[in-house]
């Protein structure tokens, strides 16, 4: 049986390096960044959700389930993606695994999940994470539901909040990607990070 795979988009951080407010929702190529996202993601999973804390209505315009974290306290992507796979087990009981990436990240591959999945499978790992250049980024990744109780404890009892410290516990594949011309995985963290992103985007297919 072929696995049923939803994607959870982490738009739940408090963007203090831009000032506040919600990376996801600033402009570019004439769309917010989460609707370029959202554009790359969907079409992989079998379906989406965001993941945001505060008001849900600011993501109203997406038509897509808004999830709050479930742990308290601002705990970073590993609550987000929790949230995800809480979402998923409620919602969607044939889930077998959830993916996970920034809702700032509009320029995600084509291929992330296909190859995500083919790497995990090939290695015999549990959970499968994106790399680009030299860097790993572990809040792209694909992480089986199954360690939603898992992660649960690793928050609320154990304080984990690294993200690459709780994959670590797992057997783990790692899937590069080219980071030219531009790096798929980019995302929007700075005021002027957002320039850098119009750029690509004017010459993204």
């Amino acid at each position: 049986m072929r696995e049923k795979i939803f994607g959870v988009l982490l738009a739940g951080g408090l963007s203090r390096r831009m000032g506040g407010g919600d990376k996801p929702l600033l402009e570019i190529g004439g769309r917010p960044i989460i609707a370029h996202a959202i554009a790359r993601l969907a079409p992989q999973c079998d379906g989406l959700v965001i993941n945001a804390n505060g008001d849900p209505a600011r993501f109203g315009a997406f038509g897509l389930p808004v999830v709050a974290d479930t742990v308290e306290g601002f705990a970073g992507p590993l609550a987000g993606v929790l949230a995800g796979m809480d979402y998923a087990a409620a919602h969607w009981p044939e889930a077998t695994d959830i993916v996970s990436a920034p809702a700032d990240t509009p320029f995600l591959p084509d291929d992330l999940v296909a190859r995500l999945r083919a790497a995990r499978e090939t290695a015999g790992a549990q959970i499968a994470v994106a790399e680009s250049g030299d860097r790993v980024h572990h809040a792209v990744a694909l992480w089986p539901v199954a360690l939603r109780e898992e992660l649960r404890r690793a928050l609320a009892e154990e304080g984990v909040r690294k993200v690459s410290a709780f994959i670590a516990r797992y057997p783990n594949a790692n899937v590069a990607w080219p980071d030219k011309p531009y790096d798929p995985f980019f995302n929007v963290n700075r005021p002027e990070e957002v320039e850098t992103a119009r750029a690509i985007a004017q010459g993204c297919p």
